[in-house]
């Protein structure tokens, strides 16, 4: 049965030119609230630039896009944000020597006092991060030690939880668990699971099969700029397709995994 539900951002036969280079060509994608959709695809597939489209770096060349069921046209990732979209990147955008609670704030301070007297207000930021991070289930020792002294799902946790704090509704994760170990990459999913659960849409982009698996409700597979569909749950195994995604043959792999044709 088809999904009634309007998705909370669509994008229909996308193309993304960069003079004669064909960076994405024809994608279909979309993601409701409450879920987390997989982005999966080897290096070069196109996952990068698919984002960069979504989160208005890039304006795609052919194809439409939609927010709430009516088309956009970002002309800057302000533009995406104003919309509720919201990127974390693999360099987090945070300051190492910057404590925990002026990297929550980073871009919009709050203060306190007035005229030449205005000055950040500490009490209010670490007040605030300690609340917001409490309700992604993230504890931290001291909201006033630096960035840099947390671990790197840590620091992941942390950006998930600002761009929840800043609006999100939706979240666009850039290999979040890259370089994590099992322990580290296993905390980072559940924070991801903690944004399911606030209703928040998760586009979760990934090159590894293993981590995406447990954590994602559809899976959406490119190679070369090219959608070879998406894939319910359901339809998937742990293990299929692992070794063909990982060398962009996942054409001939998932189509008719579990004996359920991807949907086009």
């Amino acid at each position: 049965m088809a999904d009634k539900r309007v998705p909370l951002i669509e994008v229909r036969e996308i193309s993304k030119y960069f003079g004669s280079v064909i960076a994405l060509n024809g994608v279909s994608m979309s993601v409701y609230p409450g879920e987390v959709m997989c982005l999966l695809g080897d290096n070069g597939a196109g996952k990068s630039t698919l984002i960069k489209t979504l989160s208005g770096v890039h304006k795609p060349s052919e194809g439409q896009y939609l927010v709430d069921g009516k088309p956009v046209d970002f002309d800057s990732p302000r533009d995406a944000l104003n919309h509720g979209i919201a990127t974390v990147y693999q360099d987090l955008a945070m300051i190492p020597l910057m404590s925990i609670s002026r990297n929550f704030f980073v871009g919009s301070e709050p203060t306190k006092g007035w005229g030449p007297f205005k000055r950040f207000d500490l009490e209010f930021a670490d007040r605030v991060t300690r609340e917001e991070l409490g309700k992604m289930g993230i504890n931290v020792r001291d909201t006033q030690q630096s960035v840099g002294t947390l671990s790197g799902g840590e620091r992941q946790s942390v950006a998930i939880a600002r761009a929840v704090y800043n609006g999100a509704k939706v979240l666009i994760l850039d290999e979040p668990t890259a370089a994590l170990g099992v322990k580290e990459a296993g905390v980072v999913l559940r924070y991801i699971a903690q944004a399911r659960a606030r209703g928040i849409a998760v586009i979760f982009i990934t090159h590894n099969v293993h981590h995406a698996y447990p954590i994602g409700d559809r899976f959406t597979i490119l190679n070369r700029g090219t959608s070879y569909g998406t894939f319910l749950k359901t339809d998937v195994t742990r293990g299929d397709g692992a070794h063909d995604v990982r060398r962009g043959r996942v054409g001939r792999a998932l189509p008719r995994v579990g004996g359920v044709r991807a949907q086009r």
